[in-house]
């Protein structure tokens, strides 16, 4: 795996470097080892995964509230997505800043968004999986959201909004 710091202090665009031969190719997309010695969070105690039916498809933006707050590592497995990050850390140098990754099944990039990072993304095309190792259980009562269209962030998501939830439409706008 090749570490590459982000623009966003604290987070990482790690690429996989894959075996190939006849059959194919293999890569790891985790080791904890490689994580510990890049200072990474090591412990993911819950995987999730969606999927979205329809290209121009909008997840986010979501992160959770401490003593719950949450580091993710996210891969496309399926399919492309655009995804997003936004630094909410008030004394982070990157304070409200975002930064963009377009990950893809074929290229197996996978973003490393640190605590304090709220996420999102938009698929690129029809049927897009997305992988997320999360380093804390999802708890109701500490989810939360940030606008996907706040005016302060000035997001440029790469697609008319073809879908979203009813929740990612009213998170509430920065103040």
């Amino acid at each position: 795996m090749l570490f590459k710091p982000s623009r966003l202090s604290g987070a990482w665009l790690i690429e996989l470097t894959p075996y190939v031969d006849e059959r194919g190719r293999f890569a790891r997309a985790f080791c904890e080892m490689e994580f510990a010695e890049h200072g990474l969070e090591t412990r993911f105690p819950q995987h999730s995964i969606s999927v979205s039916k329809k290209a121009g498809t909008l997840r986010g933006l979501h992160f959770q509230r401490a003593p719950n707050d949450e580091v993710k590592v996210v891969r496309c497995v399926s399919g492309a997505i655009c995804d997003v990050i936004v630094d909410l850390r008030p004394d982070s140098p990157t304070y409200l800043q975002w930064e963009a990754f377009d990950l893809t099944a074929e290229n197996g990039c996978q973003v490393y968004v640190p605590k304090g990072f709220a996420h999102g993304c938009q698929t690129l095309c029809d049927d897009a999986a997305v992988h997320y190792l999360i380093s804390s259980p999802y708890a109701a009562g500490a989810a939360a959201g940030v606008r996907y269209d706040d005016p302060r962030l000035a997001i440029r998501w790469p697609r008319l909004v073809a879908a979203i939830s009813k929740n990612d439409e009213q998170w509430p706008l920065l103040v």
